[in-house]
């Protein structure tokens, strides 16, 4: 089984012509349109670092607020300790000192959720301008492919539900709607052939969707732009997750031990069949799962780690 994908990068060359006149031709015209339009989205990012930086320290002043009736609350509970009983006086107490903290946490976290609100709009800004842009996609050695690709899955913003809330689509394993469209520029797993006529998972990123067609336009990640576009169906693409889910307050949202799963085999671009050996424990952990191997006894791999990014429901082939 191939755990890698190469292809030859060479670098594109752009080229320029000059006519009579003094009007502006079609491609100026689109390149002071394309220099409008960088310049707005880079006033928009430099608004949001502002408003960014400025709940940042909301959120550090409102957490500074709430230390005060913390420490009330402990010391009230050491003077219960020290009396050994519960008089009608500390009850009312602590139901007051518990109700404003439940106050204090819940001011913090929507501070904290608007906070995050603001890294997802300047992440989108900047997606959009990098696919706005008319110069060819910059080609990276397989070393910085393989770390920006394991920082685009450290980074990936954690859901935190409100009280009675229920993850949503594409939170960790929850399937997106029938409904949803992938956009320009998300990176999904879709299912291409290769050149030798065999049929892959691979990661790839969305050009364009047709709905007339129900196809998409999608790139290999991993190969040189226009060398390696693939237009197949809506139904050979899942998107990735897009917000990681907090093992300790929805479990349900994660694959369970013994799920069979595709996963990104470590230092490749391609998905392959898995088994959940353990779902991660924690918000910033990752899978162990078994990868389908017949070089081993028992036809699985040894364990090995996946981050939620890269791990998504399987769908059996119907052809073998």
């Amino acid at each position: 089984m191939g755990r890698t994908k190469s292809g030859k990068h060479e670098s594109n060359a752009g080229s320029s012509s000059g006519g009579r006149g003094s009007s502006l031709s079609p491609v100026a015209n689109e390149n002071s349109n394309g220099a409008s339009n960088a310049i707005q989205a880079e006033a928009r990012i430099k608004e949001n670092l502002k408003e960014l930086f400025n709940l940042v320290r909301e959120v550090q002043d409102e957490r500074s607020r709430s230390e005060h009736n913390l420490t009330n609350i402990a010391r009230t509970h050491e003077r219960m300790q020290q009396e050994s009983r519960v008089t009608p006086y500390y009850k009312t107490k602590l139901k007051g000192l518990y109700s404003a903290a439940m106050q204090d946490a819940d001011n913090e976290s929507e501070l904290l959720r608007k906070a995050l609100d603001k890294i997802k709009e300047i992440k989108t800004i900047r997606e959009n301008r990098r696919h706005e842009s008319d110069r060819p996609k910059q080609i990276m050695r397989r070393g910085v492919l393989m770390t920006l690709l394991q920082q685009n899955a450290v980074t990936l913003p954690l859901w935190v539900s409100k009280p009675g809330e229920k993850p949503p689509p594409l939170c960790g394993a929850v399937p997106a709607d029938s409904s949803y469209v992938c956009k320009a520029g998300d990176k999904v797993a879709a299912r291409v052939k290769g050149q030798d006529g065999e049929e892959n998972w691979i990661l790839a990123e969305v050009v364009t969707f047709t709905p007339q067609s129900n196809k998409y336009d999608v790139d290999d990640i991993d190969a040189e732009e226009g060398k390696e576009r693939h237009s197949i169906s809506r139904r050979r693409v899942v998107p990735l997750p897009i917000w990681k889910a907090n093992p300790e307050t929805d479990p349900d949202a994660l694959f369970p031990k013994g799920m069979l799963v595709l996963a990104l085999y470590p230092q490749t671009t391609c998905f392959y069949r898995a088994l959940v050996e353990e779902p991660p424990k924690g918000p910033q952990d990752d899978y162990s799962v078994l990868f389908e191997d017949t070089s081993y006894l028992d036809g699985y791999s040894p364990p090995l780690m996946v981050a939620q990014r890269y791990v998504i429901a399987c769908k059996d082939d119907k052809k073998k």
